[in-house]
């Protein structure tokens, strides 16, 4: 990717540290009570529960080991993803996205206004997919988004389908436990998943020559309900610790697969649970590699809290808002610096709603 130029280069105050946080306690929490139930020798399903939402909580991250996703599909992604990246920049961009097409090839992504030291391969779990065109109300056109699949290796495209449907019966499994750990029934979320967004990026991370300057992927929030992400050993993945705000580094596990709540499931549960802000941080001698499974409702989903999670003492903290139009937005950044701060959730927020009208009341009294 050539020398971290200016288009690179961090702000001093969102610049990585030198020296690493590795943190023990964010939550390794083993799945087997799932595919032993029976077991008297493993953990019960309730206490599963208990420790999912305490994590949820807690850090909005956990790992899971033991989860029944094949580690040979893994393996198979990770070896053609490798091969994919490393052809030419040329051959990659035949397959490049841009404004009108979703995925694809990409090296020139920006988070928070500043280009991300990386590139991707982007890819959804059906042959399409139905996408807002663009972010204006007005505009009611969902036109089919189809999957760009490069000549080489050839072996991708089918590694790459094995794979997200097995990570999706996990991301089912997940969003059970999870909908337990609210007090709802486990099927509660099953309405929204019946035509799912299913999202994979394929990401690859090139030894940097300004580790201190740059970020991989700069500080950002999920979009989506949940992510289930691959990582190397290599490491790299900063999580933004509740309690204290220090950014901390995500260990690599062997086979263990990075959980963490999304901003729609943030509004769904009224602030229970927090999608929390990660990002990415670059060395200059070994490459990295990642592969991020995005779970999320049809782009057609209106995202509020939900019902039962709300009541007169706890009333819903957002407002409903279209997740494709949502989506549409914030796409745009992906593909140009923006002059003001990015779409996020925070702006659906029913007290932020009430500041403005605040604000445009006392400006109409003077």
């Amino acid at each position: 990717m050539g020398e971290a130029d200016e288009a690179f280069v961090q702000a001093i105050e969102h610049r990585p540290k030198l020296s690493v946080t590795e943190d023990e306690g964010i939550p390794l929490i083993d799945l087997s009570p799932l595919s032993f139930p029976n077991d008297a020798n493993t953990k019960n399903i309730d206490d599963l529960v208990v420790e999912i939402g305490n994590a949820c909580k807690k850090w909005g991250f956990f790992q899971v080991i033991n989860h029944g996703a094949p580690l040979e599909k893994r393996q198979k992604v990770e070896d053609a993803m490798r091969k994919f990246f490393a052809q030419p920049l040329e051959e990659k961009r035949k397959v490049r996205k841009d404004e009108k097409k979703a995925v694809g090839y990409y090296d020139n992504e920006h988070t928070k206004n500043v280009r991300d030291w990386k590139e991707v391969f982007d890819f959804v779990a059906d042959k399409r997919i139905l996408m807002a065109a663009s972010h204006e109300p007005e505009d009611k056109e969902v036109p089919e988004t189809f999957n760009q699949w490069p000549d080489y290796p050839p072996e991708l495209r089918e590694s790459c389908e094995e794979y997200a449907r097995e990570v999706e019966k996990l991301a089912y499994k997940l969003m059970e436990l999870i909908a337990l750990s609210l007090g709802l029934p486990a099927s509660r979320f099953s309405s929204f998943f019946e035509d799912p967004t299913r999202s994979v990026r394929l990401n690859h991370y090139p030894p940097c020559p300004a580790p201190h300057l740059a970020l991989g992927v700069g500080r950002h929030k999920d979009v989506g309900a949940l992510t289930i992400l691959a990582q190397d050993d290599v490491g790299g993945l900063e999580v933004k610790r509740k309690s204290d705000g220090e950014w901390v580094r995500i260990k690599p596990t062997s086979d263990a697969y990075i959980i963490n709540v999304g901003d729609i499931l943030q509004v769904w549960s009224n602030d229970v649970y927090e999608s929390v802000e990660h990002r990415v941080t670059v060395n200059s001698e070994k490459e990295r590699f990642s592969i991020p499974f995005f779970f999320s409702p049809p782009h057609c989903t209106m995202v509020k809290p939900l019902g039962e999670l709300t009541n007169e003492q706890n009333p819903a903290k957002y407002r409903a808002y279209n997740l494709g139009k949502f989506l549409a937005t914030r796409r745009q950044s992906n593909f140009k610096k923006l002059d003001v701060e990015n779409i996020q959730i925070s702006h659906f927020k029913v007290q932020e709603l009430a500041n403005e009208l605040d604000g445009a009341l006392s400006i109409n009294k003077k």
